[in-house]
């Protein structure tokens, strides 16, 4: 049976990371992989529930509390999607996971960074990405990308999202080899390249 395999894909918003995992689940699916495509927050089930309130609750939300709803529905996803995927051999491609709540509640918002890393730890059942990407766009072309209509992140303002970008540098710089920092300014085609690349260099090695 072939092995499963958990992918992540991270990077502020407009970086380009939805398009290349469905590039890359056209891929897996071509060579006879089953593939899971899944997201954080909201995947399918109690996550959707959680990801509206998480979007576009337009009341006050705490650092804190932002923090452990990003955790509920994480420990949701691993238990009921992730895990039992990975154990039936199939890939899962995962849009955010947890080095997004470490850049955007850690350096975006402040919240002490360590505790993060232990309450992901927990949320996962220590279930870690084999790979993951970081597409790294400037502020101005994150900007233009994601356009007027705004959901709650999104409208946190350009100071927070630098912070989140210089967070996703610092984390690539910590675990090189698991997070790959992908010029998210490069064509569609020559970044699904270098994704390829990569992953074919890492199954070569395992």
């Amino acid at each position: 049976m072939n092995k499963g395999l958990f992918i992540t894909f991270e990077g502020i918003d407009g970086c380009g990371k939805t398009t290349q995992i469905k590039l890359l689940k056209d891929y897996f699916e071509s060579i006879g992989r089953t593939v899971i495509l899944t997201r954080e927050p909201g995947a399918k089930g109690l996550g959707e529930k959680l990801r509206e309130i998480l979007l576009n609750y337009d009341g006050e939300v705490s650092s804190n509390c932002e923090s452990f709803l990003f955790l509920a529905d994480r420990a949701q996803h691993i238990d009921t999607i992730i895990k039992p995927a990975i154990e039936r051999g199939e890939i899962v491609l995962c849009d955010r996971h947890t080095d997004s709540t470490i850049a955007y509640q850690g350096y975006g918002r402040g919240v002490n960074i360590e505790q993060i890393k232990m309450l992901n730890n927990i949320a996962t059942n220590g279930i870690k990405p084999d790979l993951t990407f970081v597409f790294d766009i400037d502020i101005t072309t994150s900007v233009k990308r994601v356009g007027k209509e705004k959901d709650r992140m999104e409208s946190a303002g350009l100071e927070f999202f630098e912070k989140v970008r210089k967070g996703y540098i610092e984390i690539s710089k910590q675990e090189p080899n698991r997070i790959k920092l992908i010029d998210g300014s490069k064509t569609i085609e020559e970044i699904s390249k270098e994704v390829l690349s990569i992953i074919n260099k890492v199954n070569s090695e395992s």
